[in-house]
């Protein structure tokens, strides 16, 4: 029998990849950018339009591959669709050494 392990709440870290925190955060954004296409009915020509990307790469994001694809196209893909953006940038708690990025959907 396999023994089951506990896992973080980012399964990139666990999988030990070492950008794991921003391959969370796209797909974080990924999943927020389908939801709404998904909402809108909108085939992946139509999103791909809207959204000022090639179909093929809009496919490969919402497949979870967004390499080649950067946080900040995925913001302006977010605006694109609707939603307003909001960073914010605080002080981490003292009992870390370092920050976190995190994303929180209103």
């Amino acid at each position: 029998m396999t023994p089951i392990a506990k896992g973080s709440t980012n399964v990139y870290a666990d999988l030990g990849y070492p950008s794991a925190g921003e391959m969370l955060v796209k797909a974080q954004l990924a999943a927020k950018i389908t939801e709404i296409i998904r909402g809108r009915k909108l085939t992946q020509l139509q999103a791909a339009e809207l959204l000022g990307i090639p179909q093929p790469k809009l496919s490969n994001m919402l497949r979870g591959r967004f390499r080649g694809i950067s946080e900040t196209k995925m913001l302006e893909c977010l605006t694109r669709l609707g939603r307003d953006i909001e960073i914010v940038v605080k002080p981490a708690p003292r009992s870390k050494a370092a920050g976190r990025v995190s994303v929180v959907f209103a």
